[in-house]
C-alpha cells in the first residue's frame, strides 16, 4: 500500500481550496455558540469523566478536555479510578453517578482495563446523562427520531455535510465502514434526512462502484488511504472519519485519514485529516453536554 501523503492542517486546506470542510472553524463556531447558551442560562454545567487507570493518551485527552471545557464555561470532574480495576468497581461508581443529581453529564475514557466490557459499562449511563450516545437507548432513539443524545461523531459528520449544502433528501450516499458507533449512527441520520443509503464494510463487493455513484462519500473504516481518487464521482461531498497513526518512511509517526489526499482533486467537498471530523466531534462533545445539563 503507498503511504498516504501527509499535510499540515493549513497546507490542506491550501491544498483543497474551496473544497475544504474546515471543521476547526466550524467547531469554534459551535463552542462559541454554547458558551454564549451557558452564559444566558446562568446555570452551572459541569461534565463528570470516569478514567479508569494510567493510559498515557487516554490522561492527555483528560487534560486537553478540561482545558476546552474551561474555554466554554463548563466545570470538569475526573473520576480518576485505579488500574486494574474489576467491572464490579467500575459499575458501581457509573451507577453512584447516575442516582447523584449534581451529575448530569458523563463520560467515559477508553480504553477500560483487560477483562472490563466496554459496551456493558456504556449501557449502565443512564441515556439522559451519557453526552457520549453510546448507551443502546440513546442509540436505538436515533431509529425513531426521539429526543436522544446521539453519538457525537455522527453528529459531526452530518454537520460538517449539511454545512456543504447539498441536499439530503434524495440523495446517494455510501458509508464505508458500519461501526456501532460511527458508520450505524451516521448512516440513521442520513436515512432521517431522507436520503438514500448504502452501509458499506469489508464484506462488500464491488465497493468501488458503490462509492462511485454516491453523492456523500463517508469513509470510516480506520484503513489508511483506503479511499482512491477513483472510487469518487466529481463533485461528490467526501467525509474523512479516518484518525490513523502511520509510521512514514522517515520514521516519523503521523496522523492520516481513510481517504488519499489527492480525492480533492475530484471532489467537490473533502474534510481534511487532521482538522475535520476530530475538531468537530469535540465541539459535539460540549453541545452534548449543554443539552444534558440544561434539560
Amino acid at each position: 500500500m503507498t503511504e498516504p501523503q501527509q499535510h499540515s492542517h493549513e497546507e490542506y486546506l491550501s491544498l483543497v481550496s474551496a473544497k475544504a470542510i474546515d471543521g476547526k472553524s466550524l467547531g469554534a463556531q459551535v463552542r462559541q455558540a454554547v458558551r454564549a447558551r451557558i452564559e444566558r442560562c446562568g446555570k452551572p454545567v459541569r461534565l463528570d469523566a470516569v478514567l479508569v487507570g494510567t493510559d498515557a493518551a487516554a490522561q492527555v485527552y483528560a487534560q486537553n478536555q478540561a482545558r476546552t471545557c474551561k474555554e466554554v464555561g463548563i466545570d470538569y470532574h475526573l473520576h480518576p479510578l485505579p488500574a486494574g480495576s474489576e467491572y464490579a468497581t467500575v459499575a458501581d461508581h457509573i451507577t453512584s453517578m447516575n442516582a447523584d443529581g449534581v451529575v448530569r453529564a458523563i463520560m467515559l475514557h477508553l480504553p477500560l482495563p483487560a477483562g472490563v466490557d466496554t459496551e456493558r459499562v456504556q449501557a449502565l449511563i443512564a441515556p439522559e446523562k451519557d453526552v457520549e450516545g453510546v448507551n443502546p437507548v440513546n442509540i436505538g432513539n436515533i431509529v425513531y427520531g426521539r429526543r436522544s443524545l446521539v453519538p457525537c461523531t455522527a453528529l459531526a459528520v452530518l454537520e460538517l455535510i449539511e454545512h456543504t449544502g447539498i441536499v439530503l433528501r434524495g440523495a446517494r450516499c455510501v458509508i464505508v465502514g458500519a461501526s456501532n458507533i460511527v458508520g450505524k449512527p451516521i448512516a440513521v441520520l442520513l436515512m432521517r434526512e431522507e436520503a438514500t443509503v448504502v452501509s458499506a464494510n469489508k464484506y462488500t463487493k464491488g465497493l468501488r462502484d458503490l462509492t462511485r455513484e454516491a453523492d456523500v462519500v463517508i469513509a470510516a473504516a480506520g484503513v489508511p488511504g483506503l479511499v482512491k481518487p477513483e472510487w469518487i464521482k466529481p463533485d461528490a461531498v467526501v467525509i474523512d472519519v479516518g484518525i490513523n497513526r502511520v509510521k512514514g518512511a522517515d520514521g516519523v509517526t503521523k496522523t492520516v485519514g481513510d481517504v488519499e489526499p489527492s480525492v480533492a482533486e475530484i471532489a467537490g467537498w473533502l474534510s481534511p485529516v487532521p482538522g475535520g471530523v476530530g475538531p468537530m466531534t469535540v465541539a459535539m462533545l460540549l453541545r452534548n453536554v449543554a443539552d444534558a445539563a440544561l434539560a
